[in-house]
């Protein structure tokens, strides 16, 4: 009854065009208005006003040589005043510029969303030559250090809830075979406080990464820099070290921590 009854309380219309956009932000590309049709399962007639409604509205954009459908500017532009909201990237911005600038590595923060690490703030060294990652982009936890460091708040009954089989998906050589691998270097990585990773998800590219903490104690994202092996010498690695964890400390700090 209570579930009739929450059912009963729903927005058809608002819960159909919900739908759409979570369908293209999930397949990231565009789509005919027949495809559209065929993975909601609404009528025809029913998408049809629901695609011209969300088109009107700037969350649909529609190719006018191709008539595919994509993901509108309203979309982007609600998804960066969210993430302009957080306290972690207003406290944090400046601090990473800083950052970028003392080591010239680019520098960013990310925060957890489910099994997604996301850079939420990001400042790229001039000269860098590593595949940029802009802010929004979402990378696998267990593909990256910095996913691996916002893993380590987790309880070992929280871990297992996000990751319920023993089979990581999307593995990729270097990272961890299965879910017990994770965990392993997840508590080597907790142990530890920090991450040092080499190669892990770029060949020649280490990643430094700390964690933020807010006025609770609890992990609010993590800092990183990314550093070209080629580019900075191995002499230098403990000195970057030292400044992400200076940054990391900063932001925890405006963030009400110890």
């Amino acid at each position: 009854m209570r579930v009739k009854d929450e059912q009963q309380r729903l927005i058809p219309a608002l819960e159909r065009g919900l739908m759409i956009l979570m369908e293209l932000n999930r397949h990231h590309r565009e789509m005919s208005f027949a495809e559209i049709v065929k993975r909601v399962g609404f009528p025809q007639s029913t998408t049809y006003r629901t695609v011209q409604t969300l088109e009107h509205m700037g969350f649909l954009r529609h190719h006018p040589v191709t008539g595919l459908y994509s993901l509108g500017v309203n979309v982007l532009r609600l998804g960066f005043e969210y993430v302009a909201s957080l306290d972690v990237v207003q406290v944090g911005q400046p601090v990473i510029e800083a950052l970028c600038e003392v080591t010239g590595c680019s520098s960013h923060i990310a925060i957890r969303d489910g099994r997604d690490a996301v850079y939420v703030a990001r400042v790229g060294a001039t000269n860098a030559t590593v595949r940029r990652v802009s802010v929004g982009t979402r990378l696998p936890l267990h593909r990256t250090g910095l996913g691996r460091m916002l893993l380590a708040e987790l309880s070992y009954e929280e871990f297992e809830t996000l990751y319920p089989s023993g089979e990581l998906l999307d593995n990729k050589p270097g990272t961890p075979a299965n879910r017990d691998a994770l965990w392993e270097l997840v508590q080597e990585d907790r142990r530890r406080g920090y991450v040092i990773a080499d190669s892990y998800f770029h060949f020649g590219i280490s990643s430094i990464v700390y964690p933020l903490y807010n006025q609770d104690g609890a992990m609010e994202g993590v800092v990183s820099i990314m550093v070209p092996v080629h580019e900075i010498p191995e002499d230098a690695h403990g000195q970057l070290q030292e400044r992400v964890a200076e940054a990391a400390a900063n932001i925890s700090s405006m963030l009400g921590h110890g």
